[in-house]
């Protein structure tokens, strides 16, 4: 029998930034953390992120933590819409493609005309290289002779997991995040794998809790581990499924998970599959157990770093909660959306209203305002009821929250800690009780509560009009 590991090790990769920590399965708790940007490199064939530097960053901060406070074992967490195109040695025949690379437009209405329905797959198409399959169909068409040397595909996450145990597989949350590739009422492989040809060559898919095998013998002696003890190396998980994980295990349904990041990602667990809009960036994501649970996702933290780029972060701070009686009495709002192409309303373009006079204070508060705003139009199409868990970044935002309890009508909960991804896929190793998944702080909604809801309203009329 495997016993129980008292710290477990995770590689984090978001779009933005990777971190190794090393969770105390005890308490639930990070006990180190190491971090880096995660950087995509421009040059190439295309837009490709640098796993060299991604993987000296991992070994490096293996061995930084391989005595004080040392792991007992590992689990990798990463981004969705992106996979490793391995050679028949094991190595990278196409660099690995951001997701944010355009396609030429030949090549995407090719793959329109291929790509199963909605209803197949829950998957909406979107924009750029986040559907998964339209990468691997760009790659395939412009890179003919270096995709003939793909022996096997890899999901991410399970590209870095299978680095460490030499066991390369793919993984249901990993290929069943709006990638085309997951047909999740079946829990198999969908029809554009025949079409795309890549039925021989995808790896075969394993349960993210999966031990793949123990961490490879040379690198154990490159991190300088006992090289008596086995470190189990477990398969992986999507991240935004990583977060909703621990929720899964220690809460019955109904309710609602939000995952702040990069993307601001929404769980309707217990909701309704049959609402979802495709043209709306609504779908199923497949949980860790491989079941589809009803999601909604906008970029919203992309979204409040480039709103907030150039404020200062000491004067913008100070005044939030004071600051809200003038923004909601003058209307000074913001429409969407900052970032196009993805979240509940694609097709718009970001507009300010009632704001020319306004101070970088007011706007930041305006812009929190949006942030819940939109946060509450996913939610809605989701139809799930219960308690809101909000964790990630914007779980630090006070502001954020009280108004997403005001505009929701929901009872909202604040989730300690830096993020839930790490701790979601310190989970996929045992040992940390539900008890341990993160302390939820009650939220007061922003007031008054009249003024809030005619503040909704003129945003939801507004957008309407255009």
């Amino acid at each position: 029998m495997t016993p129980i590991p008292a710290r477990v090790a995770v590689f984090d990769i978001g779009k933005t930034n990777a971190k190794l920590v090393v969770l105390d399965t005890a308490s639930g708790r990070e006990l180190v953390s190491h971090r880096m940007a995660n950087r995509v490199i421009a040059g190439g064939a295309y837009s490709h992120y640098d796993t060299d530097a991604l993987w000296t960053f991992l070994i490096a901060s293996l061995k930084a933590v391989a005595a004080t406070p040392g792991f007992d074992a590992i689990s990798v967490t990463t981004h969705g819409a992106a996979a490793a195109l391995l050679d028949a040695h094991g190595e990278l025949a196409l660099p690995v493609l951001d997701y944010e690379h355009d396609y030429p437009q030949d090549i995407k209405s090719d793959y329109d005309r291929m790509r199963p329905a909605f209803s197949e797959t829950f998957s909406p198409r979107l924009a750029m290289g986040l559907n998964l399959g339209a990468q691997l169909h760009y790659q395939k068409t412009a890179f003919p002779h270096a995709f003939a040397r793909v022996r096997t595909i890899v999901t991410y996450a399970q590209y870095w997991s299978g680095r460490l145990s030499g066991h390369f597989t793919t993984e249901v949350t990993s290929l069943g995040c709006h990638t085309d590739l997951w047909n999740p009422a079946l829990g198999r492989f969908s029809t554009l794998v025949d079409a795309l040809d890549l039925s021989g060559i995808l790896a075969p898919v394993h349960s993210a809790f999966d031990a793949l095998g123990p961490l490879l013998a040379p690198l154990v002696r490159e991190i300088g581990l006992d090289a008596e003890r086995d470190i189990p190396v477990h398969c992986g998980i999507h991240d935004s499924n990583a977060s909703l994980l621990p929720h899964l295990i220690g809460r019955e349904s109904p309710f609602s998970a939000v995952s702040t990041g990069t993307w601001v990602v929404s769980f309707g667990v217990g909701g309704d599959l049959g609402r979802l809009d495709p043209a709306r960036d609504t779908l199923a994501n497949v949980d860790a157990y491989g079941r589809a649970v009803p999601s909604a996702r906008f970029m919203g933290g992309r979204e409040y770093e480039v709103l907030t780029a150039g404020m200062e972060a000491e004067q913008i701070e100070a005044g939030d909660a004071a600051l809200i009686p003038a923004v909601l009495a003058r209307g000074t709002m913001l429409l969407p959306s900052v970032v196009p192409g993805c979240g509940p309303f694609p097709g718009m373009t970001a507009t300010w209203v009632s704001a020319e006079d306004a101070s970088d204070a007011e706007r930041h508060a305006a812009i929190c305002l949006y942030l819940a705003l939109m946060t509450q139009e996913s939610l809605r199409l989701l139809n799930a009821g219960g308690p809101l868990l909000v964790e990630g970044p914007f779980a630090r935002n006070g502001l954020y929250l009280s108004a997403l309890s005001a505009f929701s009508g929901r009872n909202v909960l604040a989730l300690e800690g830096s993020t839930g991804t790490s701790l979601g896929a310190a989970l996929l190793a045992g040992g940390i009780a539900p008890s341990t998944c993160g302390d939820a702080a009650p939220v007061t909604p922003l007031g008054p509560q009249g003024e809030m809801e005619t503040y909704q309203r003129l945003w939801r009329e507004r957008i309407a009009a255009r």
